[in-house]
Formats: structure tokens, sequence, C-alpha cells
């Protein structure tokens, strides 16, 4: 009876574990299959955070942030822009298939709404979802601003600035957040300027927040650029953010 009893524990401690965890999401873009990772409070009517991965991927970075999203109350989605298959090796790889979609930013923002209509069948608010995105997925979330895409807010972190001299601006309704570290060397100064105009010009609700001696990727434990303290501020920046626009 007492081993019973100490496997009906484990048992639901394993499945409590797994409720708590993420859970792959089988989608497409047209013939290409997509893999997401969904957080486990799916179908209940929530506001809802995609987040864009950095560029190898689905990150254990992106993996931190839905888990964190998800002790906020949001219904968090990772979504899978390179697609079943297409998982950059290294970082050569990453550079190539990257630079595609930031050249064909139509094809990126594709990728994007794709998994904005995944995340709001998997339960979030409609009218109540934001993009969060790191490095390559910082650069998408401002696509999904320039875009049109039906979001509330987006959030760039380390993000690549600017976009191409031959590319109208139009208006940018959603609000935006740029997280800059100071010393990203991936941005020049005439980048940063740049974005700041097209906001401007686009009549955006923006706000910058530049974080002292960081360099590109100051959020990720992972990276030898991590900055704890900073990448401590930022995080309590998004959700000061999240909290303004999803509520």
């Amino acid at each position: 009876m007492k081993n019973v009893w100490i496997c009906g524990i484990f048992l639901f401690t394993v499945l409590s574990a797994q409720s708590q965890g993420l859970q792959p999401v089988v989608y497409a873009d047209g013939d290409q299959s997509l893999e997401g990772l969904v957080t486990g409070n799916t179908g209940k009517k929530r506001p809802g955070v995609l987040i864009l991965p950095a560029w190898k991927g689905i990150d254990q970075e992106a993996k931190s942030a839905a888990l964190a999203l998800e002790e906020q109350g949001y219904i968090a989605f990772i979504a899978d822009i390179y697609g079943k298959g297409n998982t950059p090796s290294d970082n050569s790889e990453a550079a190539k298939i990257s630079g595609y979609y930031k050249k064909d930013y139509e094809a990126y923002q594709r990728r994007i709404a794709v998994a904005l209509t995944e995340l709001k069948r998997l339960g979030a608010l409609p009218d109540k979802i934001a993009v969060i995105g790191y490095c390559f997925g910082g650069t998408g979330a401002l696509e999904a601003a320039r875009g049109k895409l039906p979001v509330q807010g987006v959030v760039s972190i380390h993000g690549g600035l600017g976009k191409a001299a031959d590319r109208p601006t139009d208006a940018i309704t959603a609000k935006v957040l740029i997280e800059h570290p100071a010393e990203d060397k991936s941005v020049s100064a005439e980048a940063l300027k740049s974005q700041l105009k097209e906001l401007d010009e686009g009549g955006a609700d923006w706000q910058l927040i530049t974080y002292a001696r960081c360099g590109h990727t100051f959020t990720n434990p992972d990276s030898p650029e991590y900055n704890e303290v900073m990448a401590r501020r930022a995080w309590k920046h998004t959700l000061l953010f999240l909290e303004e626009v999803l509520h």
C-alpha cells in the first residue's frame, strides 16, 4: 500500500511538472512545417506574448522567457521562423538564413503572422497580444510593427535596428520598446539614428532604453557578454511594458 502511495505521489509530481513545462506545437506556413513551443496554460483566454528567438532558432533564453511569462499569467508561444530541417548548426549558417529573412522582410512578417494566428488558436485573447524578440527576433519584433500585424506592442531586445533606405516609412500603430545595449557592435550609430527617425515619422508611441557597458547579448546567461544586473533591469522593463499594453 505504501508503494502505491509513493508511486501516486511520483506520478502526480511528474504530471504537474509536465503541465508547467513547454509543449511542442506543430503548425505550418504553406508547405513548410513549423514547430514552436507553448506554455502549459493554453485555452484559458489570457493575454498572449509571441516570442521571436535569436538567429540560431529556439534557444534556452527564449524558453526561460516563456516560462517566466507564464508565471505572470501570459500564454507564451515561441515561434519557429526557419521551419523543420532548417535549424542552423553554427554562426555561419545562422547568418545566412537570418540574412535571408532580413532581406525578404515580407517572408519574415508572414512567418510572424502565422505564429500570431497559432497563438490565438491556443487561447490568447486576440486584442491582447504583444511580440518580444531577441537579436534576430528583435528585428522581427520591429517587422511586426512595420507590417501592421495585429499586436498591441512589440519589444526589441538587442535587436537589429533600421531598415533598407529604399523601404517606405508607414504609420506604426503598435507601441514600441527598444532595449538597446550601449556597446552593441552589431548596431551602428547611423542605424540607431535611422530607427528612431522611422519611429518618429511613423507616429509611433516608442521608448528606447540603453543599457550601459553592455555588449550585444547582454541578456543571455549563456553568453560571455551577459550582464546580470542590466539583464534583470531589462526584464523588469519588459514586464512593465507588457503590463501597460496588455491590461
